[in-house]
């Protein structure tokens, strides 16, 4: 079949989320598979043009990689006339000005998260790309996950009857650095840098709620910075004063209750990273990133209080799993595979930078409740 080759600017491809999720597990592995057919029998075939700040490094990538486009040098990157779609996954203080730039040079937009830094930055940027006419998305890679989809089927299917609460635990040990490496990057835990778990995952949660459940209508929240010492990439101990935990109450739309703790200060007793419990009138379910499990009221159980004899149920046995009924695909290429038949086909892909914005704007009102120990409603 006929190529539409499609030129992709990867800005920030040297990181650990650029590199792995975007260039190697969903635009090289779209080329793997043969790129990505159209409706006209043509294939689309993502050409990437490497960009950040290390030259050694990104040389080092595109030889791994039989890739030849590789460059420091941003705007010239968006120059060229065969580059059709900017990606950013630089730090966050880096992406406003970056976006702007492929804005002005007429480029298709797909970032990660967060958008901006600030909500007023992240609707600006809405605004500006819509006037350009430019397409443009942010990824949102926990909806193509395959728990999360299959929480989605029993949604949709009416399971759990009227959905009453959502409780969710996110998180996982990230070691300070000093005996053992960090597995994420020292700005995460710098303010100044854009870090704060805060930031990084209330964007997340926005969009979970919002596409799943209902649109979030105010957030009570507490943060913390439970280790304000870490030690960096280069051994160097720093002070780390971004908020490494946070604990929040969302109310949803229709009167559904989120509870959802996020912290790189936790060590795992569950069976994945993040999961997420519904309640139903008509049954429960839990799913992960890749597991979902569930429970219908016909068959649940009816346990007693009895805190003088120990447990004999088994419960977590008392719960069905839930099929997969198809093959799931990696979460990140899935959505990109949907940016890229929406800039060459016109496909529709709701998850823009106005989605985007939503997300900034929870994160800002969560540290305003944070900040001022009160609820904080959300505007409609």
């Amino acid at each position: 079949m006929q190529r539409r080759t499609v030129g992709v600017v990867v800005n920030g491809v040297t990181g650990r989320m650029g590199y792995r999720q975007h260039l190697v597990r969903s635009l090289l592995a779209i080329r793997e598979q043969g790129g990505l057919p159209t409706r006209d029998g043509h294939v689309i075939w993502p050409e990437p043009v490497l960009v950040g700040r290390n030259a050694t490094r990104l040389g080092e990538i595109a030889d791994r990689h039989g890739l030849t486009e590789w460059t420091t040098d941003l705007a010239a990157a968006l120059a060229r006339p065969d580059v059709e779609i900017y990606f950013d996954a630089q730090l966050t203080s880096l992406r406003e000005k970056a976006i702007r730039q492929a804005i002005d040079a007429g480029k298709h937009i797909y970032t990660e998260k967060p958008l901006a830094e600030g909500t007023t930055a992240a609707k600006e940027l809405a605004v500006a790309a819509d006037a350009a006419g430019v397409r443009h998305g942010v990824v949102q890679d926990k909806l193509f996950l395959p728990g999360l989809r299959k929480l989605k089927r029993l949604i949709d299917g009416g399971f759990f009857g009227r959905i009453l609460s959502v409780r969710g635990e996110f998180g996982y040990w990230v070691f300070e650095g000093d005996w053992q490496p960090a597995q994420r990057p020292s700005w995460n835990y710098r303010t100044g840098d854009g870090g704060g778990i805060v930031m990084d995952m209330f964007p997340h949660w926005n969009y979970v709620l919002e596409e799943l459940f209902a649109p979030v209508r105010a957030v009570s929240a507490t943060i913390a910075t439970h280790l304000d010492a870490r030690v960096d990439e280069q051994g160097e101990t720093y002070r780390a004063d971004a908020d490494d935990a946070a604990y929040a109450v969302f109310e949803l739309e229709g009167g559904i209750v989120a509870q959802l703790n996020s912290s790189w200060c936790v060590r795992v007793f569950r069976d994945e990273l993040v999961e997420f419990q519904v309640d139903g009138t008509e049954g429960s379910a839990v799913a992960g990133l890749r597991r979902c499990r569930a429970q219908h009221r016909s068959v649940t159980p009816k346990p007693v209080w009895n805190p003088d004899l120990p447990a004999t149920e088994k419960f977590r046995e008392q719960w069905a799993e839930v099929p997969d009924n198809e093959e799931f695909d990696n979460g990140f290429k899935v959505q990109w595979e949907a940016f890229l038949r929406h800039v060459v086909e016109g496909a529709p892909f709701r998850w823009d930078f106005h989605s985007g914005a939503r997300g900034v704007r929870l994160a800002e009102l969560g540290l305003e409740s944070a900040r001022t120990g009160r609820r904080v409603e959300v505007p409609a």
